[in-house]
C-alpha cells in the first residue's frame, strides 16, 4: 500500500477507487501549490495528483525522493517541471482525450456568444432595457461563408475545426505539421501564421503552451486580423498579449473576444473586465460533471498503474536534460 497525495477533492468516484487500495491524503479545497509548500504536503507519498493551478517544480522532486508519478488533472502540463521529474526519474501523466468534445463545445458556446451579442442582450433584458424588436437592435457578424482560422490542429483543434464546417465556414487551421488534416476534417492547412491572419473572421486558439507560443498573438498579429474578426482562447492565457487585446478592442478593430484562460490567471486585465463585447468565462473548458468525472478516473487510473509496476495510460513525454544540458 502506497500513499498518494491529492491536491484537491476530484468530482466523481475515481478517489474512493484509489483509496481501497492506497492511503490518500486529499487536501481540502483552498489556492494553488507551490514550492516548498507543495513540497511539505507531499512529503514522502510516492504519487502525487494535482491541478493545472499548481506549479510542480523541481523543488518538488529534490524534497521528495519517494515521489514516483505526478498525474496531472488537465491535458496541459507546462505547470510542472518536466526535465526535473526525468531527471529525478518521476513519470508525469496528464488527461488528453476525455475532455476534447467538452472543450470545443465551449470554444462554440463563446464564439456564438460574441458573435450574437448573446451576453448583452441577457444584460438588457435582465435590466429593464428591453423596449421591443428593432432591426437593428444587438447586430453582430454572421458566421456562414466567413473564414475561422484554428490555431493548433490536436484534438480540441480538430474538433472545433469540424464543428466550424457544420456551422459553414471555411476552416484554416495553422499548424506546424505537414501532415494531412485528420481524415473527416474539411480545411486548409497553412504553416505560416502571419499568412492566414488577415483571414480570420474568427481566430481560435489550441495550441500548448511552449517558449515558442508564449504571447504568440501580440499587437503585431493583433494588426494582421482583419477588421471585425472575433479572438477567442481556451488553450492558455499566456499565449495571448493581453495588453494588446485590450488596445485592439479600444480601438474599434474587433467584434469582440472570448476568453476562458488569462495571462495571470486567475487575475484578468482590467481593461477587458468593464466591456461588453468581451465574454469571460473562469476556465470552463472541461466542465461537464461527465467530462471531469472522466478526468479523474484517468488520473487515478495512471497512479494505479504506475503504483502496481505497469506503464501509465497517458505518459508526458520527459526530457533528461534542457537543449545545450549534459
Amino acid at each position: 500500500m502506497s500513499e498518494v497525495a491529492v491536491t484537491a477533492p476530484l468530482p466523481g468516484t475515481a478517489l474512493d477507487r484509489l483509496a481501497a487500495v492506497h492511503r490518500v491524503r486529499v487536501r481540502p479545497p483552498g489556492p494553488p501549490l507551490a514550492g516548498a509548500e507543495l513540497a511539505a504536503f507531499v512529503g514522502g507519498a510516492e504519487a502525487c495528483i494535482c491541478l493545472l493551478a499548481d506549479r510542480v517544480g523541481a523543488e518538488v522532486f529534490s524534497a521528495c525522493p519517494r515521489l514516483r508519478v505526478v498525474a496531472n488533472y488537465a491535458v496541459g502540463v507546462n505547470n510542472i517541471d518536466l526535465v526535473a521529474a526525468g531527471r529525478a526519474g518521476v513519470v508525469v501523466t496528464n488527461t488528453p482525450d476525455v475532455l476534447t468534445e467538452a472543450t470545443a463545445d465551449l470554444t462554440w458556446a463563446l464564439i456564438l456568444a460574441v458573435s450574437r451579442r448573446v451576453l448583452e442582450g441577457d444584460r438588457m433584458v435582465r435590466q429593464g432595457r428591453f423596449e421591443g424588436w428593432r432591426p437593428d437592435l444587438l447586430l453582430g457578424p454572421g458566421l456562414q461563408g466567413k473564414t475561422l482560422v484554428v490555431v493548433g490542429l490536436g484534438r480540441i483543434g480538430t474538433a472545433v475545426a469540424c464543428r466550424g464546417v457544420a456551422f459553414g465556414m471555411r476552416v484554416v487551421a495553422y499548424t506546424r505539421s505537414r501532415a494531412a488534416a485528420p481524415p473527416g476534417v474539411e480545411c486548409e492547412l497553412a504553416g505560416d501564421l502571419d499568412a492566414v491572419l488577415p483571414r480570420a473572421d474568427v481566430l481560435t486558439l489550441h495550441c500548448p503552451l511552449t517558449p515558442e507560443t508564449r504571447g504568440l498573438i501580440d499587437a503585431r498579429r493583433l494588426g494582421l486580423l482583419p477588421p471585425g474578426a472575433i479572438l477567442v482562447n481556451t488553450s492558455r492565457g499566456e499565449v495571448v498579449d493581453e495588453s494588446a487585446l485590450v488596445a485592439a478592442l479600444e480601438a474599434g478593430r474587433l467584434s469582440g473576444a472570448g476568453l476562458d484562460v488569462y495571462e495571470r490567471e486567475p487575475a484578468v486585465h482590467p481593461g477587458l473586465v468593464g466591456r461588453d463585447d468581451v465574454v469571460l468565462l473562469p476556465h470552463l473548458g472541461s466542465a461537464t460533471r461527465e467530462t471531469r468525472a472522466a478526468m479523474a478516473d484517468l488520473t487515478v487510473d495512471n497512479v494505479l498503474a504506475v503504483l502496481a509496476g505497469r506503464p501509465p495510460l497517458t505518459p508526458v513525454a520527459l526530457s533528461p536534460c534542457r537543449p545545450g544540458e549534459t
